[in-house]
């Protein structure tokens, strides 16, 4: 085992950063009142699970597909870019009538907006200069705090109010919204390179 404190800690702040959970708040806030409930434990551990396997059998997976890192990362901007959209709009692109909980925690809860392809290839690079054991505690991290953030939501709702919820998910579509558009831009040049 090679634990090293600076690396543990750099690689929560990083993930932490790119999950984005406290940007995350107005569409986890949007999911549970269309869905009426979201279970906060079972999207963290499903996202924990999602990205200790993408870890390790990341690559893996993609090439068996036939699908590289930098495909993977243009399709999560896409869905980004979508979710941005609503947020931003105050439109529904996803039909209400098929919003249930167990589907909500799980899809786009867990996977893409918490184990998204950002945090996911994010993982991969991580992989490249940190040590795996350092790696899986920055990510259990980050998952006592995106359990602890969904946990609270609801308080957050109420303290917030519906204006301050409303601007919030306005600034945070549009920094989504960037984050999508630089997650499509480096790696469309990568997929012409």
């Amino acid at each position: 085992m090679n634990f090293n404190l600076k690396e543990i800690v750099t690689a929560t702040m990083i993930l932490f950063a790119v999950i984005d959970i406290v940007g995350n708040i107005p569409i986890v806030l949007s999911l549970r009142k269309k869905a009426g409930h979201i279970k906060s434990g079972k999207a963290s551990i499903i996202a924990a699970m999602v990205m200790i396997i993408f870890l390790f059998l990341g690559e893996q997976i993609l090439s068996l597909i036939g699908i590289n890192v930098n495909e993977f990362a243009v399709a999560g901007a896409f869905i980004l870019f979508f979710i941005a959209i609503e947020m931003i709009l105050g439109i529904s692109l996803f039909k209400e009538g098929e919003t249930n909980p167990n589907l909500a925690t799980v899809f786009p809860l867990a996977f893409p907006m918490l184990a998204g392809p950002g945090s996911l290839t994010t993982l991969l690079s991580l992989r490249a200069e940190y040590s795996i054991e350092n790696i899986i505690i920055a990510i259990i991290v980050n998952v006592v705090i995106i359990y602890l953030v969904l946990k609270t939501s609801a308080h957050l709702q109420r303290f917030l109010g519906q204006n301050g919820i409303a601007v919030i998910q306005k600034v945070f579509g549009v920094i989504l919204l960037a984050i999508a558009v630089k997650l499509f831009t480096s790696n469309i040049q990568e997929l012409f390179n």
